[in-house]
């Protein structure tokens, strides 16, 4: 009998099926989501030292830019940033001509303080916290963890779309351990960032 070639179709179906029983990895699935849930939780670490304790750190102009020669520049990149007495912040540019420069953007990040300029150095004053306005700042520190806690969740769900996508071909258990795993991860992420934000709310309270 002559041999019948197999159809496009067919030949699309072994490969996806051959495809997904060799290249489908249920831990690197879940390593790779998890991964991307840890990024969520450094960045919010970055944002929430932003918010000063007023306690002076260089960590309060972490997020501070500058105009330098006409590209937009960190200022930990062009000033040593140092701490005078736990209240004052001491900014010493390395090129002194960007000094106004330097002031301007300080002024331009709505710090809540303003710059002392003395043409050499730039001093900022961390004025004291009112118990108001250390609640206002947990408040604030709670939404970055909510944020962030938005951001884990749409990583789990996209993480879940693609086992399922390829549950007829790798099998219900495969597809609900692999779920499992990912829900144990995501609890795991969303444990620390509360853990964070709770730590992050005690620096801030205390006086």
């Amino acid at each position: 009998a002559a041999l019948v070639a197999p159809s496009i179709r067919q030949h699309r179906r072994l490969e996806l099926r051959m495809s997904s029983e060799v290249e489908f990895d249920s831990a690197a699935v879940v390593a790779s989501a998890r991964d991307r849930m840890k990024k969520s939780v450094e960045a919010l670490r970055t944002n929430l030292a932003t918010l000063r304790a007023g306690r002076a750190s260089p960590d309060i102009v972490s997020g501070v830019v500058v105009e330098y020669y006409g590209a937009e520049t960190p200022l930990n990149q062009l000033a040593s940033i140092t701490v005078n007495s736990g209240t004052q912040l001491v900014i010493s540019p390395y090129d002194k001509s960007c000094l106004k420069d330097v002031d301007a953007a300080l002024i331009e990040a709505n710090l809540g303080m303003m710059p002392s300029n003395d043409g050499e150095i730039i001093r900022l004053n961390v004025p004291p916290l009112t118990e108001e306005r250390r609640k206002e700042i947990v408040k604030k520190a709670k939404g970055m963890a909510e944020d962030a806690k938005v951001a884990v969740r749409n990583i789990r769900r996209s993480a879940n779309d693609e086992v399922k996508k390829l549950k007829k071909d790798i099998g219900e258990d495969l597809s609900r351990e692999t779920a499992d795993n990912i829900q144990k991860a995501t609890d795991s992420i969303v444990k620390e960032i509360d853990e964070t934000v709770a730590a992050k709310e005690k620096d801030i309270m205390t006086v």
